[in-house]
């Protein structure tokens, strides 16, 4: 009897209801997961009989799902302490790509390293972003792997140099007092700066700066000047003015102090290139760091901008997907930056398994940029998202389930009881 097919289709979305909470529970500890629920609509026969006030009149032939909604609220993010996991917090999905070549997108952030240093998916998916050249991120160029092992960081010739110290007022005219700190060529080699206070007459003192003859092409004697002048201080013992060796006139302490290396004539012995470097006088407050009062002449804290050569020890995911990866050198600079993708909606992704989505015409195309922007989720790194399953709300909606389920089953015996006895009448 044609009776049969409304509570038959209940009982096939009653049955898809069960499958989807039951999938959904199946999923409770997998990351990035996302909590799907179905909708369901009502199918009529489309009879064209009407009633004498001329109203319609149908009768209701069952029910079909409609659709699938996907709940992609954020799940709780856990932290894991390990470096190579991620979690987006916000909207948007990591870009990975599969062996095939082509891409996914994902929400779970369990990121590991495969053995050639290159942050993938535990199905062995690549994570994709965009790649990083001498510690500068190139936003425009192609999305490429991550790597994050077997990096090393190039030298960084020092540009800046900084030496916080004081200098005895208390001491008479000859007194002597020094400071020293490296500086790195182009080629990564660290040279010894050494540099030298003369006490020339009340608030005057004549500095030099040296390094080992050495270190240089055409030097002569145990060490060579690289710089030289004065330094005048006032009544309060603050650094007023300097004034190179030669030079006319004096600089305020804002200017700095030029240090050439080699100086002119001379090559450096490992065949770097020419230095040129700014002795910084000033902190970012515009306070002199060499001052003189009247204490013992000491040097608290040199510092300088440039690096050796070095591997890679560690590295931290920023909140703009940014990837910071801390040499041995001391060195800090950027291996990549991942990027995240957005859709126009979410909803007409389709679920491809392993964690992963696929765009359709309905979500529109994936547009990528950085976490943090257009939208965009922030990266946390160290954590991963968790699933999005509330296990309450999944046992109330598998009640439901279960009693439509039996619900339509009473039905289906009811018409089966009532197709029996009109059977029985034609006996």
């Amino acid at each position: 009897m044609g009776s049969f097919s409304s509570p038959l289709s209940g009982l096939t979305a009653a049955q898809d209801m069960l499958q989807t909470v039951s999938n959904n529970l199946a999923n409770i500890d997998t990351n990035g997961f996302k909590d799907q629920t179905l909708t369901f609509s009502s199918v009529f026969s489309q009879s064209g009989a009407t009633n004498g006030s001329g109203d319609p009149m149908q009768t209701g032939a069952g029910v079909a799902v409609s659709s699938t909604v996907t709940d992609f609220t954020e799940g709780t993010i856990n932290t894991t302490g390990t470096p190579s996991n991620m979690a987006i917090s916000g909207t948007g999905f990591f870009v990975t790509q599969n062996p095939t070549g082509s891409q996914d997108y994902t929400r779970s952030g369990d990121f590991t390293t495969n053995n050639a240093g290159e942050l993938t998916t535990p199905n062995g998916e690549l994570l994709l972003g965009y790649p990083a050249a001498n510690g500068i991120v190139n936003t425009s160029a192609a999305l490429a792997p991550m790597q994050v092992s077997s990096v090393t960081s190039p030298a960084v010739a020092s540009t800046t140099m900084s030496i916080t110290a004081n200098l005895d007022a208390t001491s008479s005219v000859g007194t002597m007092a020094a400071s020293s700190l490296p500086v790195f060529d182009s080629l990564g080699t660290s040279h010894t700066l050494s540099v030298t206070y003369t006490m020339t007459a009340a608030n005057t003192w004549s500095y030099a700066v040296t390094m080992p003859s050495i270190d240089l092409n055409g030097a002569s004697g145990s060490t060579t000047t690289v710089a030289s002048g004065t330094l005048n201080f006032d009544s309060t013992g603050k650094l007023v003015s300097t004034q190179a060796t030669g030079a006319a006139t004096t600089s305020t302490p804002a200017a700095g102090i030029a240090v050439a290396i080699p100086p002119t004539g001379m090559t450096l012995a490992d065949g770097a290139g020419a230095m040129a470097v700014n002795w910084k006088l000033v902190n970012q407050s515009s306070t002199p760091t060499i001052t003189q009062t009247a204490t013992a002449s000491a040097t608290s804290a040199t510092s300088t901008n440039g690096f050796a050569a070095g591997t890679l020890a560690s590295y931290a995911v920023q909140p703009d997907g940014s990837i910071e990866g801390t040499f041995s050198s001391g060195a800090t600079f950027a291996l990549g930056q991942v990027a995240v993708a957005s859709f126009a909606n979410e909803q007409g992704l389709v679920c491809t398994g392993n964690n992963n989505y696929q765009p359709t015409a309905a979500s529109g195309s994936a547009v990528v940029g950085l976490a943090g922007t257009g939208g965009r989720g922030k990266i946390v790194g160290g954590s991963v998202e968790g699933s999005n399953v509330d296990i309450a709300a999944e046992f109330a909606k598998l009640i439901v389930a279960q009693q439509a389920y039996s619900s339509n089953a009473k039905s289906i015996t009811t018409f089966n009881q009532v197709s029996q006895s009109t059977l029985a009448m034609l006996q």
